[in-house]
């Protein structure tokens, strides 16, 4: 049976057509977050999907941060934010990977990721997948162990779960 309040929180998931470009149908999760109870029945199902032995959660720039944070905080880990280029002060690698309408730069922080780490890569909507693998690669090259990856939405038509070399889940697809 399904959980009614992670029912109610997903149907505030707003579509955003031709958002940032035409021809992309946008998730906007900000009516989610601004719902208390929706947001931590998310955060919630997030949690569930953690697998044993997780200790850091690599939250990707920008609405990752949110979901990953408050992961994080409720289960105990630590957060590291993976941040788009001119944002960190030290920066220990980075990538660059392609996006449904473009590229991206990610950055990892010194200091902040190593051997001896067990990660959950947390981002808001699986599109393409490009973001998720993007991540997963900066941590498993810092020498981290790169467990799974957790989003809010899945896009499944654009099949980006397919380029994640790792297992995913998403708490809700469209």
């Amino acid at each position: 049976m399904a959980d009614p309040e992670l029912t109610r929180a997903l149907g505030l998931v707003r579509e955003v057509t031709d958002f940032p470009e035409p021809g992309v149908l946008f998730q906007d999760l900000s009516p989610l977050l601004a719902d208390a109870r929706g947001f931590r029945a998310v955060v919630d199902a997030l949690a569930g999907a953690v697998p044993a032995g997780v200790d850091t959660v690599l939250a990707l720039e920008a609405r990752g941060f949110l979901f990953g944070a408050a992961l994080a905080a409720t289960r105990g880990f630590g957060v590291v934010p993976i941040r788009k280029p001119g944002k960190l002060p030290a920066v220990a690698d980075r990538v660059t990977y392609d996006l449904e309408y473009g590229s991206a730069t990610f950055e990892l922080p010194v200091g902040a990721l190593g051997a001896g780490n067990r990660v959950v890569v947390v981002d808001d909507v699986l599109a393409t997948g490009g973001t998720l693998a993007a991540a997963a690669g900066l941590a498993a090259r810092a020498g981290a162990e790169v467990t799974a990856a957790l989003v809010v939405v899945e896009i499944t038509a654009l099949g980006g779960r397919a380029r994640v070399p790792l297992p995913v889940h998403a708490v809700h697809g469209v």
